[in-house]
């Protein structure tokens, strides 16, 4: 008796060649990618630094720790553009131009990723909390990018700053392209803020074993820093700068 959900050797065969050809033909379907750049100019009044500084990888929500490009068509909902992909996951790309926009600064004496054990007198720990193109407001979409970033002192790992910067840039035609313009702008223009902070909120020269703590500056909440510009307030994003703007 044959069961009905038996299938002959060839017709088990041919489902699997089927299905294998399908798996081929859709790891072969192309993707465009796409990278963004490392800051590169920087106020003329940075100050030297004669330490050590290691950048961890960005923790990333999972809806962002991905190659994807991320997309928000409510503000409760988050998707990603098809058949397009940045060059590496989200917060490695954006660790290495921050490790990149450190070096161009020309204002450390040396900068590395955590993963490679530099002997480091601080360590960055950035938190990439938006990373998104939003279509919920109207017209071409706004790219929005926040970073909330913590300066650790080594050995002990006290927490010396805390500092949150948010940008957001619309996006001049509705085209991956031009919306990756605008995520190379807005993240650029966070990059700038997070390296000044960090060359300010730690002594020029290396901490010391005995240093002590200005527990007023370093551990009061009202000290953290909340630098946001050009975001929607509201339903209202009348404030936000087109691409170059």
């Amino acid at each position: 008796m044959k069961l009905p959900w038996a299938v002959s050797g060839a017709t088990l065969v041919a489902a699997l060649l089927l299905g294998g050809c399908q798996l081929i033909n859709a790891a072969e379907e192309p993707t465009d990618l796409y990278t963004i750049t490392p800051k590169s100019t920087f106020d003329a009044d940075l100050p030297p630094v004669f330490w050590q500084l290691a950048v961890e990888v960005p923790a990333a929500a999972a809806n962002l720790n991905t190659g994807h490009i991320a997309i928000a068509q409510s503000p409760t909902s988050s998707d990603y553009y098809s058949k397009t992909a940045w060059t590496d996951r989200a917060p490695l790309m954006v660790q290495t131009r921050i490790v990149d926009s450190f070096e161009n600064s020309r204002k450390i004496v040396a900068v590395a990723r955590e993963s490679i054990g530099l002997r480091a007198n601080y360590v960055l720990q950035p938190d990439l909390r938006n990373f998104e193109a939003m279509y919920f407001y109207g017209g071409t979409p706004i790219v929005h990018v926040r970073i909330v970033a913590k300066l650790v002192r080594m050995p002990d790992r006290q927490i010396i700053g805390v500092a949150t910067f948010e940008r957001c840039v619309r996006a001049r035609a509705d085209k991956v392209p031009k919306v990756v313009d605008a995520f190379d702008q807005a993240l650029g223009s966070v990059m700038k803020r997070l390296v000044a902070w960090t060359l300010r909120a730690a002594p020029p020269k290396p901490p010391g074993e005995y240093d002590g703590y200005n527990i007023d500056k370093f551990r009061n909440p009202a000290n953290a820093i909340i630098d946001s510009e050009d975001c929607p307030k509201g339903n209202d994003a009348s404030m936000v700068p087109l691409t170059d703007e």
